[in-house]
């Protein structure tokens, strides 16, 4: 069990201590919605793996191969693999770079980012839905969490995991 905050002496309150039964219920449930929300739309028959690295592209390109790879925690073979793949199918492309003819740099192509984009409204909706399904109390309290949710997000990633 952690406490998140420390407080007076005493025991913690409910709101204090997150153990490990509530963190696995949090990553079951944003994991369940997750893969819902993967599964509103099969872009293209893309996997989950092709899906994140265009989206990455889009939303960071240009980026080198290595760079690539270390934001998808990805080895570079994998990440060489699906960019090819992206590319044959004309969701992304390569760029040799000006500064070192024999690394490449990936970037979107138009197409690419329209994909991104529907995928998002489409994923958008499908969310908006489900939470329209919750009483207003729910709703309210699934609105105050998306701060916190978001901070939880970030330090996620910036210890890579």
């Amino acid at each position: 069990m952690s406490v998140l905050s420390s407080g007076d002496a005493g025991p913690p309150s409910a709101i204090e201590v997150f153990d490990e039964e509530a963190a696995d219920r949090l990553r079951a449930a944003l994991g369940k919605l997750s893969r819902r929300l993967r599964t509103t739309v099969a872009p293209a028959g893309l996997t989950p793996s092709q899906i994140s690295v265009l989206f990455t592209v889009v939303r960071r390109g240009p980026l080198g191969l290595a760079d690539l790879a270390e934001v998808e925690a990805m080895n570079p073979t994998m990440v060489s693999r699906i960019t090819t793949q992206l590319c044959e199918l004309g969701l992304i492309r390569r760029e040799l770079r000006s500064d070192d003819r024999r690394a490449a740099t990936v970037v979107a192509t138009a197409t690419g980012r329209r994909l991104r984009r529907r995928v998002h409204v489409e994923r958008a909706r499908a969310l908006s839905e489900y939470v329209q399904e919750l009483d207003e109390a729910q709703r309210a309290v699934l609105l105050d969490a998306i701060p916190v949710l978001e901070i939880l997000a970030e330090r996620a990633g910036e210890r890579g995991r």
